[in-house]
């Protein structure tokens, strides 16, 4: 296995690579059956805003009088708010800025990290963007499986008022099934998910278009001039349902979230053929059933059917937010063990579900953390229709950090001419922010939730990146020159028994304490001694064939670099069978001993973090997951030395 790196020094977390990477390790098959996965997986969550975005729009706290061209000025925002958000925006322009295949808030910041200088204030801005708007995303995926599960049961009010105590114990049911079954892996389920979708899209395309038919004038709503006149005839309470006609785009975000599973051209394939039209339809059909019959607008979605169909959609609705719920829950995992591998996070357990498809994973603490503030939210909220507001705050931050990250790659990374980056961010901009404002609008009535959410959440990953940051340069400024030490060491070597000994190290022109530990302690030396350092970089996929970097210090003594994407778990086993093939070098496993340093971080008044934020970072660091399960490092051959840190 060649040296892809020469000079073999350290560098920086995200630092960019040039060795050649995979793109995605599983082949793609054809786009057409990608496309009908890709409709079970990745639409759910917008497919489902039809329950509740259009109530919602009329909801008579809104104070906007019933007439019809309030209807075509509502359902014409709608259709230009798919148009400009989720057509031009995400799906034609943002989905292109893909790191190696990946998309997603962090794989966006990792690739507009690529030109920044390591440690310079521009670094810093956008690592703080991207990680804020991954922490807003936790509070879409807090939200998502509160508000779909409760609109689709409360489908059951239409049937008979009698219903309604029963819609809260009935949500909650559904909702702790779903998390439950989070740790028999999504496997199986997903294959159900694709065919659901499917039905679920064709059913609300037929209801819209019956509606439609009745009464085809709806259709003048395409023209622009009715949602311009609505919000200039309305002022404030028409930018108050701007707010409320958002709630249509929900979801988008995981176009470009889950493209990495499917591809590019599946999830165009899939948006501009069966789900748009479907969904527009059915927006569409809900506007011309109010022009009908204004009184619908108590609950649109399901009185678009007779009163035989009602329990039967509400059973397929109920599927349906499942599923959405499901994708953001599964998103929620996938960025969760991202940030854990970029140094957001600390360690925690990590099982994947899956043989097949390495993005198939589970992670405990994640899922009953989730489950517990689902739970929360419902009890505390009741009704889908306060939830609104929380929902719109949630996606319209993340929406916003995703157009200025895309912005730095359209200018940096690909380099395109100032003038048309700023016409083209600057046109999503105008659009973002005015959806974010008319949000922030419904602050007391809900939208302090996901506010409050992101703000605990990015103290905590913050305080992670920034403390593991001290570490490093404490060790840096403190530690030992790793090769110089070795040669004079070599000048009078200790005794030297039987074995192999592999060091996890932080930093390859370092001692790891651990040895200088072992070294003192034992004054033992084994025969062979590998100093290896896991580093992760900024593309989702590293080819085995490049993933280990081996340099030959003499007299048995190595170290090893293995690279391993944001995406992928880095597995010991993994690692020693590819230092087998790439040299002439056997390990006997049961001859085989790993070293770990187990520190103690103390908080000191040392300059770094202000005082509480150490001690929340001590704290932080003691509770992580132990390196030796991260790693997967059999526990019989494990040895921990331990040290005191003081930052």
């Amino acid at each position: 296995m060649s040296v892809s790196n020469p000079e073999f020094s350290e560098s920086s977390l995200l630092r960019p690579v040039e060795i050649s990477r995979e793109d995605h390790p599983h082949k793609k098959g054809a786009s057409i059956s990608l496309m009908f996965a890709a409709i079970g997986v990745v639409f759910g969550d917008i497919g489902t805003s039809p329950l509740y975005a259009l109530k919602e729009c009329f909801s008579p706290e809104h104070g906007i009088p019933f007439s019809t061209d309030a209807v075509y000025g509502v359902i014409s925002m709608v259709f230009w708010a798919f148009a400009i958000v989720v057509s031009l925006k995400y799906v034609l322009f943002v989905m292109r800025a893909n790191n190696h295949g990946e998309g997603g808030i962090l794989a966006l910041m990792a690739l507009a990290l690529r030109t920044a200088p390591a440690n310079s204030k521009r670094s810093l801005l956008i690592i703080m963007a991207g990680v804020f708007g991954a922490c807003m995303f936790y509070g879409d995926a807090i939200i998502t499986p509160a508000i779909s599960v409760l609109s689709a049961v409360e489908g059951l009010e239409v049937i008979s008022s009698d219903f309604t105590r029963y819609v809260m114990p009935i949500t909650i049911v559904i909702l702790v099934v779903l998390f439950v079954i989070q740790k028999t892996g999504t496997d199986v389920v997903g294959k159900l998910f694709g065919p659901i979708m499917i039905l679920w899209f064709v059913a609300i395309g037929l209801m819209g278009l019956n509606q439609v038919i009745q009464n085809p004038a709806i259709f003048a709503a395409i023209n622009p001039l009715f949602a311009i006149r609505f919000l200039i005839e309305h002022s404030l309470q028409g930018f108050i349902v701007l707010g409320a006609v958002f709630l249509v785009l929900t979801g988008a975000e995981a176009l470009y979230a889950d493209m990495g599973h499917f591809g590019l051209k599946p999830i165009r394939m899939g948006w501009f053929f069966i789900v748009m039209p479907c969904l527009l339809l059915n927006y569409f059909g809900q506007g011309a059933m109010f022009l009908n019959n204004p009184e619908t607008i108590s609950n649109p979605f399901f009185l678009m059917v007779p009163d035989v169909l009602v329990f039967p959609l509400v059973i397929l609705a109920t599927m349906a937010t499942v599923i959405a719920s499901q994708a953001v829950i599964s998103g929620a995992f996938s960025m969760t063990s991202q940030a854990i591998l970029l140094g957001f996070v600390p360690r925690m357990k990590v099982r994947h579900t899956s043989d097949k498809e390495i993005g198939q994973i589970y992670m405990p603490f994640v899922n009953w953390v989730l489950l517990v503030l689902v739970i929360a939210v419902v009890l505390a909220f009741k009704q889908s229709a306060n939830l609104a507001a929380a929902y719109g705050i949630a996606v319209t931050t993340t929406m916003i950090v995703t157009t200025f990250l895309a912005a730095i790659v359209m200018r940096v990374v690909w380099r395109w001419n100032t003038l048309l980056v700023t016409l083209i961010i600057g046109a999503f901009l105008i659009v973002d922010l005015a959806f974010l404002t008319a949000n922030l609008l419904k602050i007391m009535e809900g939208g302090w939730f996901p506010l409050l959410l992101g703000a605990v959440c990015f103290m905590f990953l913050m305080t992670w990146y920034q403390g593991r940051k001290i570490l490093r340069q404490n060790a840096m400024n403190n530690g030992i020159e790793l090769k110089s030490f070795i040669d004079s060491l070599m000048m009078h070597p200790p005794h030297r028994v039987e074995g192999t000994a592999i060091f996890l190290t932080a930093h390859v022109d370092y001692l790891p304490v651990s040895f200088l530990h072992n070294l003192k302690h034992n004054h033992v030396l084994h025969e062979r001694v590998f100093f290896l350092k896991v580093s992760i970089w900024d593309v989702p996929y590293v080819k085995d064939s490049e993933r280990i970097t081996l340099r030959d210090l003499g007299n048995g003594i190595f170290v090893v670099r293995a690279v391993y994407g944001f995406n992928e778990t880095p597995d010991m086993r993994q690692i020693i069978e590819l230092i087998e093939k790439s040299s002439d070098l056997k390990f006997d496993a049961m001859n085989t001993s790993f070293f770990l340093s187990r520190d103690t971080i103390v908080s000191t008044e040392i300059p770094g973090m202000a005082i509480w934020r150490e001690k929340l970072f001590c704290w932080m660091y003691q509770n992580a997951g132990r390196q030796s399960d991260f790693f997967k490092i059999p526990a019989n051959r494990l040895v921990e030395l331990g040290a005191k840190v003081e930052i």
